[in-house]
C-alpha cells in the first residue's frame, strides 16, 4: 500500500512511525512533513489545509490510503472530497466534525443526548457574555466556539480574568473562531485523554493518556497545544473506563449517526474525572497531540489494519494488543511558547540520544543540512519503559542531551499520576 499522512507535527511523525512498521505498506508519503519525518517517508511540499493540492498529489501517486493529523482540513472537508474521489481516507466527514469545529455544536449535542458534561452558556455578543459574568462570578471556563489550535481556552481564576479571555476573543485574538463564545462550569478533577477508534458504530477506546496543557510546572502559566503527555493513567479504574464507553464515547456515536452525521474515525474525549463521575470537557476529532505519541510507543497492533477495518465499517471483533508498561513524551519548546517564538534556531544532540527513546519532531525544518527550529513545539522525547517512572527517567535521559537556543520544558511530565499512585 501506498499511504499519505497528511501534517507536519509531532503527532504526524509518531503515525508515520509507526505505519511504517505495517507489512502492509510499501510508501509513504507525508505532507507537508519535516525534517524528522523525512527520514521516514517521502514529504511533500503540500499544505495540510490545501485539499484540493492533496486530492490531486493522491490521485497523482496512487495513495491507497491517507490518515488525516491536524483539525483543521477535517474541519474544511477534506475526507468527503477523497471519498467524492473514490480515494480512501481515514478520518470523520466535515459534518462530523464539528465536534470539534464547533463547541456549541458539541455542547448543543452532549445536551441532548444526556451525555455528561459541563453547564455552560454561549453567547454571540460581548456584552451579553460580559454581564453573565457579573451575575455569575467565581472561576469559569471562557472557550472560542471555533478552531484555535489548542489555545482558544482561557480557565479564568475570577471575574476578572474571564471578562478579560471574552474581550480578547470577541475582540480577534483567534480570528472567527471567536465568533462566538462558550462560558462555562469550572470542573474540579484529573483531566484525562481517550481516544478511540470508531466505524460509525463501533468503538475501540484506546489507553487512556494525561496531556499537561500549561506551560509551566505545577500546571501555571497560559494554554498551550501541549507540553507532554503519558499513557495509560494509573488512576483511571476499569470502572472509569466502562463507565466513559457506556455513557459516553457510545452515545457519541450513535448521537451523532441518529443526527445524520455519522461518525468513523478518531473519536478524542477530553475528560475531567468529578467527584460525579467523568464529564467531558470537549471532543476532538483526531488523534491528540502530545497524547499520540506515546500511544504508538504503546500500541502492538498494526494501526494500519485498524484505520482501514475503522473506514469499511468491519471494527466488530477486532482486538488492540498493547505492550506492558507506560510510555512519556516530553515537549522541547521553543523560547517564547505560547506567544511569539523565534525560528531557525539549530538544534544540536538528536545524534546522541539514548536507544530506545524516540524523538518525534514537531516544529523542525532542514536547512543545508542542519536541522533547526520551525515551530513554537519543536520535538517531543518519548520513551516506554517498564512504569511511568522508568518511561519518564528514559524520555528525560534524551532531552539532557538535546539543546537549541532558547529551549524550554516541563520538568514534571506525570507528577500527578506519581503522586496519586504513591
Amino acid at each position: 500500500m501506498r499511504v499519505l499522512v497528511v501534517g507536519g507535527g509531532g503527532r504526524e511523525h509518531a503515525l508515520v512511525w509507526k505505519i511504517a512498521q505495517s507489512p502492509h505498506v510499501s510508501e509513504i508519503y507525508c505532507a507537508p512533513g519535516n525534517a524528522g519525518i523525512a527520514r521516514l517517508a517521502t514529504c511533500v511540499p503540500v499544505a495540510a489545509e490545501d485539499i484540493e493540492g492533496l486530492l490531486a498529489f493522491a490521485r497523482r501517486t496512487g495513495i491507497d490510503l491517507t490518515v488525516v493529523g491536524p483539525e483543521a482540513p477535517l474541519v474544511e472537508g477534506i475526507v468527503d472530497a477523497f471519498q467524492a474521489a473514490g480515494l480512501t481516507i481515514f478520518g470523520p466527514s466535515q459534518a462530523a466534525a464539528r465536534l470539534e469545529g464547533s463547541k456549541v455544536f458539541a455542547k448543543e449535542l452532549m445536551e441532548k443526548a444526556n451525555i455528561p458534561t459541563a453547564r455552560y452558556v454561549a453567547f454571540t455578543e460581548p456584552a451579553a457574555a460580559l454581564a453573565y459574568l457579573e451575575e455569575h462570578s467565581g472561576p469559569v471556563v471562557v472557550k472560542a466556539d471555533g478552531l484555535a489550535a489548542g489555545k482558544g481556552v482561557v480557565v479564568a481564576e475570577d471575574t476578572a480574568a474571564a471578562r478579560e479571555a471574552v474581550a480578547a476573543m470577541f475582540g480577534g485574538r483567534f480570528g472567527p473562531a471567536g465568533k462566538r463564545v462558550v462560558i462555562e462550569e469550572r470542573l474540579e478533577g484529573e483531566e484525562v485523554s481517550v481516544l478511540a477508534i470508531t466505524d460509525g458504530e463501533r468503538v475501540i477506546p484506546l489507553l487512556p493518556a494525561q496531556d499537561h496543557k500549561r506551560v509551566g510546572e505545577g500546571d501555571t502559566g497560559p494554554n498551550t497545544g501541549g507540553m507532554g503527555a503519558y499513557a495509560p493513567v494509573p488512576f483511571y479504574t476499569p470502572e472509569m473506563a466502562r463507565e466513559v464507553e457506556e455513557k459516553i464515547l457510545r452515545p457519541t456515536v450513535r448521537a451523532m449517526a441518529a443526527a445524520g452525521y455519522p461518525y468513523r474515525g478518531v473519536l478524542y474525549a477530553g475528560l475531567m474525572l468529578t467527584c460525579e463521575g467523568p464529564k467531558v470537557l470537549e471532543f476532538n476529532c483526531r488523534f491528540g497531540d502530545p497524547e499520540t505519541q506515546p500511544l504508538m510507543l504503546l500500541l502492538k497492533s498494526d494501526l494500519v489494519e485498524l484505520m482501514l477495518a475503522a473506514v469499511k465499517g468491519e471494527l466488530a471483533g477486532v482486538k488492540v494488543d498493547w505492550y506492558p508498561g507506560a510510555a512519556a513524551g516530553v515537549v522541547l519548546a521553543a523560547g517564547g511558547y505560547p506567544g511569539p517564538f523565534a525560528k531557525g534556531d539549530a538544534i544540536t544532540g538528536l545524534e546522541a540520544v539514548p536507544p530506545g527513546v524516540e524523538v518525534f519532531h514537531a516544529g523542525t525544518a532542514l536547512v543545508d543540512g542542519q536541522v533547526v527550529t520551525s515551530g513554537g513545539r519543536v520535538l517531543c522525547v518519548t520513551a516506554r519503559g517498564i512504569d511511568l517512572q522508568d518511561a519518564l527517567d528514559s524520555a528525560y535521559k534524551g532531552v539532557k542531551v538535546i539543546h537549541f537556543k532558547g529551549m524550554h520544558y516541563r520538568r514534571d511530565i506525570g507528577y500527578r499520576a506519581l503522586q496519586i499512585s504513591g
